[in-house]
């Protein structure tokens, strides 16, 4: 390990501990390892143009930003909520359920835990609260749990990040996500009716059968996004970037032609904030392709492969501890900067290893998600808190059985690799 590499790192530390943000931390030490090392900083434009040039997926990440934007806008999400309302919100703990059952059903559109939780979360949180049966740091711990099903159910940005770097299937990444999002959605719902059922919370009033019909077809159209974005992906049809242009058609034609719930300053709005989202995660991107070089020059992924294998390490092991240091990272890092820096440095362990990369990749990303709300520097807990003025300390003390039950959810998802890759193989992988 060289001195510019621990220069390098040093630096980053540095600027990250004193609250620069995350993206330029990386960008300045990785332009530090190259004037130490006296390489020409062209070596960074060079490496950042290759990178973006071969990465034509990356194009998936601002479409499906926008995706979601826009179907949390309007009409679209009240019919939506209706429509979860009407299905699970007779049953004790009723709002509760509607709020995974939402989450479920918006993680198909959105792909970001922190959209869910901002758009559509907070909403719910308005009804629970409103309802006057749910505390309300109660009312937002369970949207910030159910928001991190988000990027686990297809589409997924985070998915799209971690097939950057690891050369893996989106298609395939999609599909062996779709069985652990609904695992952590049923884990959820049953915590909500043990404590609904233990702190008495009172019954909402059931929405008569009859009308079920009714708001299944109110919501019907906005329900078939997900379906035909997996249609087009492994009926053949389109590319996942492809794949992320229709989502974002189809959701512009809904909100704005069928629904008539976008007007163009609203759309205005939605395109100027997905800009701003799409960049904040493009320059860590950019950061991180730097970074890698850094690490790739430096030989590390090798020589921790060499070490790791030659210690004669059990994958099952491996992969435990893996998982508990990408929890502990999660306290403090965002899921975009574990999956784009940190996690390419165990991918050719993994190879060694024998361990499916899919597997890894699903359960590292379940894993960065639970990190979102891993008090007390749990990014969710603080868009939540932002957005409702609910105070942190409520929503902390009542996150932890939602959280305890998720974290059960991943032990039994990295033990039986059949949940996370059934599907993928059902369709032809050969993992």
């Amino acid at each position: 390990m060289s001195v510019e590499f621990l220069l390098c790192i040093g630096t980053l530390l540095a600027l990250a501990g004193i609250g620069t943000p995350i993206a330029y931390a990386i960008l300045v030490a990785s332009l530090v390892y190259l004037a130490a090392g006296g390489q020409s900083i062209g070596v960074a434009g060079k490496v950042l143009m290759d990178g973006l040039y071969n990465s034509f997926i990356l194009l998936a990440v601002p479409l499906f930003i926008v995706a979601a934007g826009v179907m949390n806008a309007g009409t679209i999400s009240d019919r939506l909520l209706a429509f979860c309302v009407a299905l699970v919100g007779r049953f004790r703990g009723g709002l509760g359920h509607v709020n995974v059952v939402a989450s479920l059903i918006f993680s198909g559109m959105s792909g970001s835990a922190v959209a869910d939780a901002a758009g559509i979360g907070k909403i719910i949180i308005g009804m629970m609260t409103g309802s006057g049966h749910y505390p309300r740091g109660y009312a937002a711990a369970i949207t910030a749990a159910s928001a991190t099903i988000g990027p686990i159910i297809p589409p997924s940005i985070p998915m799209v990040l971690y097939a950057l770097v690891s050369n893996s299937s989106i298609g395939f990444l999609f599909l062996g996500g779709i069985v652990p999002g609904l695992v952590m959605g049923a884990v959820l719902m049953a915590m909500n009716w043990f404590l609904a059922r233990r702190r008495l919370f009172a019954l909402e009033p059931p929405v008569p059968l009859s009308e079920l019909p009714r708001h299944t077809a109110r919501a019907f159209p906005a329900l078939l996004m997900p379906a035909i974005l997996l249609w087009g992906i492994y009926g053949g049809v389109t590319t996942p970037t492809e794949a992320a242009a229709v989502a974002a058609a189809y959701a512009l034609l809904l909100a704005a032609l069928f629904y008539r719930a976008l007007s163009p300053m609203a759309l205005y709005r939605i395109l100027v904030e997905s800009a701003r989202s799409s960049a904040a995660v493009g320059l860590v991107i950019g950061g991180a392709l730097i970074l890698n070089y850094v690490v790739a020059s430096e030989n590390i992924p090798a020589v921790m492969a060499d070490a790791l294998v030659g210690l004669d390490i059990h994958p099952l092991v491996f992969l435990l501890g893996i998982n508990v240091l990408l929890l502990l990272l999660g306290c403090v890092l965002d899921a975009t900067t574990i999956i784009l820096v940190v996690i390419p440095l165990f991918l050719p362990t993994c190879r060694e290893l024998g361990i499916d990369l899919v597997h890894f990749g699903v359960v590292a990303i379940i894993n960065c998600m639970i990190g979102l709300i891993t008090p007390p520097y749990g990014i969710l807990l603080f868009v939540i808190n932002a957005t409702t003025r609910i105070p942190l300390d409520e929503i902390i003390r009542e996150i932890w059985p939602f959280l305890i039950v998720l974290l059960g959810a991943l032990l039994t998802l990295i033990l039986v690799p059949g949940l996370v890759l059934a599907l993928p193989r059902a369709f032809g992988y050969e993992g």
